[in-house]
């Protein structure tokens, strides 16, 4: 694909950075991720002992979930501003919105996923300096609403960044196979944000000591992945084929040589 430079070609290939040099928008977005990672830090206070080192990393599997996650949606923001290069109002009100929702899904984010794994690991990988106490089973509920809240809402704002980008599709003269991947990513966050919204309706609906049942529906997500992946895969190969047939110069019909006029003169016959 022309325009492309190296670094383009090696990471998306498929896909033309519009995105020039790093923005103010991209470098402010980038500013808070890091300090929405400082959250996430297992303890901000240094171990004077060992016994202090060795139960906080602890906390580290934690951590590194939770840490994987905002990496996940980092990753997402960083593609869409390198794809399209927009910095239209809609999308720095929406990036001031996702940002603003991180900074607040941070502490939720590290609350559930320490309680878990201390959870199903029977205390061996919870630091009992921060091990959360979740008290009644009607927190529980209240965890799950709140964290299935804050996940719908970050996809929902993706969802909408990638739509605002495919309304421009003819400014940004996206190729066929660059629409197809707008695409592919409108459909991701909408299923994304589509799990956190229904697992926080069923934490409402399901009675309190089965709100815990709603945070399964998320297991989900590795089956929606493949199957969605499979088919865009699929629906690629065809449009490849397509552009490459497209590029491909049509040959000329065979040229038809005249015949010769001596020898296409049909001989006469004489009577004697």
């Amino acid at each position: 694909m022309e325009g492309m430079s190296k670094t383009n070609r090696l990471v998306d290939r498929h896909f033309r950075w519009r995105g020039g040099e790093m923005t103010r928008i991209e470098a402010f977005s980038d500013a808070v991720f890091a300090f929405a990672l400082t959250l996430l830090v297992v303890a901000l206070e240094v171990p004077h002992t060992f016994e202090q080192l060795a139960d906080t990393m602890k906390g580290f599997v934690a951590f590194a979930i939770c840490f994987a996650m905002l990496v996940m949606v980092w990753h997402v923001h960083v593609k869409f501003f390198r794809r399209y290069g927009l910095e239209t109002l809609w999308v720095s009100t929406l990036n001031s919105v996702l940002l603003f929702v991180l900074l607040f899904y941070v502490y939720p984010l590290k609350f559930l996923f320490t309680f878990l794994v201390g959870m199903f690991s029977r205390g061996v990988l919870s630091s009992h300096q921060s091990a959360p106490v979740m008290g009644s089973v009607e927190n529980v509920r209240t965890l799950m609403v709140v964290y299935g809240l804050g996940f719908a809402a970050v996809f929902l704002i993706l969802f909408l960044m990638y739509r605002h980008a495919w309304n421009l599709r003819r400014e940004l003269e996206l190729s066929p196979m660059e629409e197809h991947l707008t695409q592919y990513e409108m459909m991701n966050q909408f299923a994304m944000m589509s799990f956190g919204l229904v697992s926080a309706i069923l934490a409402t609906v399901l009675p309190a000591r089965m709100a815990g049942v709603a945070g399964y529906l998320y297991g989900g997500i590795g089956v929606y992945h493949f199957f969605a992946g499979w088919i865009m895969s699929n629906r690629a190969e065809k449009i490849q084929a397509a552009e490459k047939a497209a590029s491909e110069p049509t040959p000329a019909p065979p040229t038809r040589t005249p015949a010769s006029p001596v020898a296409a003169k049909a001989p006469t016959s004489t009577k004697s």
